[in-house]
């Protein structure tokens, strides 16, 4: 019995390293490859244009004299990724207010003193940065911005303090140029009626702007 035992035990020891060599010789292939087909992407970088150059375009609601056109030019230096600093120097014409429209005979303000210019320096902030579509094959940088600053305001003859608030949305179609989609507002007071008052004046604008 003994030896009937031995007999099986050696056999199986015998077929071990053949059981063995079989596993080696068939391994076990990968059941699903990678197979991503990689693309090559450019992308423009703001790596050595910290200046920006810019003209912009739009209407500025001035408080009692109506929408009016606006044109203006714009200066800004990028400290970092994220801030940047810049001066505005923008320039419109006041209408008539309704009270001198409804009357046909009263003027406020003469010709020259409708005239309306304004210089501004902010510091902004960009947040959301993020990409816009074009077909399949084209992506271009865009990101938010807020502003804050101050600056001047001569209308109606006087100089005004003004504070101003701004929010924005630019679009980089290369690294040396862009297009901004703005909207200021611009605060001071003023007593062309007699007494004092607050005025919001609202700006919505469109530029193009020249990275260097």
């Amino acid at each position: 019995m003994a030896s009937r035992i031995q007999r099986i035990f050696l056999a199986a020891l015998a077929g071990l390293p053949l059981l063995v060599s079989a596993q080696q010789d068939d391994p076990l292939e990968p059941i699903v490859g990678a197979d991503i087909e990689r693309r090559e992407i450019k992308e423009d970088m703001l790596d050595t244009e910290n200046f920006e150059i810019g003209i912009y375009g739009g209407a500025l609601g001035i408080e009692d004299f109506g929408s009016n056109a606006v044109l203006g030019v714009s200066l800004a230096y990028h400290i970092t990724e994220d801030f940047f600093v810049e001066a505005i120097y923008g320039t419109s014409e006041a209408q008539k207010t309704s009270y001198e429209l409804l009357s046909g005979a009263v003027e406020f303000l003469t010709d020259d003193e409708r005239e309306y210019t304004y210089y501004n320096l902010s510091i902004g902030y960009k947040l959301f940065p993020g990409q816009v579509f074009w077909g399949e094959n084209t992506a271009f940088n865009t990101h938010f911005y807020l502003t804050a600053g101050g600056g001047n305001t001569e209308f109606a003859s006087n100089r005004y303090a003004t504070y101003s608030l701004g929010a924005g949305y630019k679009i980089y179609f290369t690294d040396w140029f862009a297009i901004d989609i703005g909207l200021r507002d611009y605060l001071f007071t003023h007593e062309l009626f007699g007494e004092p008052r607050d005025t919001n004046n609202f700006e919505g604008r469109l530029g193009l702007s020249v990275f260097f």
